[in-house]
């Protein structure tokens, strides 16, 4: 759970985590300014991580994948603690990867109505529209969307690519879908409806301007790398970076 300011939420969206199949729960904390992390651990969240100064949407994923791998995870699922995504889709996430069908799964917003339904601004869904066409262009595969931020994974595919060298920044999500694409591996999407609300992290149109020219950037870096122009570091998988080390 990469949390931020996410106090108001938190309770709400632990409430919903089947704990029957979730063995442990991680929440990183980057440097909020509300009680997020008293209350985390008042709510008895197994891990609680606090990070010192703010490192960023991405910083923060890369501090609770890092824990997931330590303590040994075999399947590890991204939710948000600001409920835009419920977590009563997380039994059907394990199952598709436990059952070996794919790797990695999302959460598409995209996939149905979900997305304009749960209140998504008419800015925003046109430019989902817009990046996941180019996208999917450019990197050669198919998604409903690259944006969702609900994902699941496999331990395999975090001990390979090498997402520690990614960006701290929210492009980190989108440089992520690229190193798996790029590594082989498939993904698999089922529809989850989303909900946009005033205690929902979302980012103002400046941060979304500069995050969709990002995602370009990306895909282009895929396409490059793809046709042998290009050879970008984030594309080595972690054993080849720790032999180089």
């Amino acid at each position: 759970m990469p949390a931020y300011n996410a106090g108001k939420t938190l309770e709400k969206t632990l409430r919903e985590i089947p704990m029957d199949l979730v063995d442990e729960v991680i929440l990183c904390d980057d440097k909020s300014s509300d009680n997020t992390v008293l209350l985390a651990k008042e709510l008895g969240i197994d891990h609680v991580i606090e990070h010192e100064q703010n490192k960023g949407y991405g910083g923060n994923q890369k501090s609770l994948y890092n824990k997931a791998l330590e303590i040994g995870a075999d399947i590890v699922i991204m939710v948000h603690p600001d409920y835009q995504y419920t977590p009563l889709l997380i039994p059907s996430m394990v199952n598709i990867i436990g059952e070996g069908l794919y790797p990695v799964v999302l959460g598409s917003r995209i996939l149905g109505k979900g997305a304009l339904a749960g209140g998504m601004p008419l800015y925003k869904y046109i430019a989902n529209r817009f990046l996941t066409f180019s996208q999917n262009l450019l990197i050669n595969y198919k998604l409903s969307e690259y944006h969702t931020g609900y994902r699941s994974f496999s331990r395999e595919v975090l001990e390979t690519i090498s997402y520690n060298t990614n960006s701290d920044d929210f492009i980190f999500d989108n440089q992520m879908l690229s190193q798996i694409i790029y590594h082989g591996f498939h993904i698999g999407e089922i529809t989850c409806p989303t909900k946009y609300f005033e205690e929902a992290s979302s980012i103002n149109l400046k941060r979304s301007t500069q995050y969709g020219l990002g995602v370009l950037g990306v895909s282009v870096k895929h396409f490059l790398q793809n046709i042998g122009i290009g050879k970008f570091k984030m594309y080595r998988k972690n054993e080849e970076l720790k032999m180089k080390n």
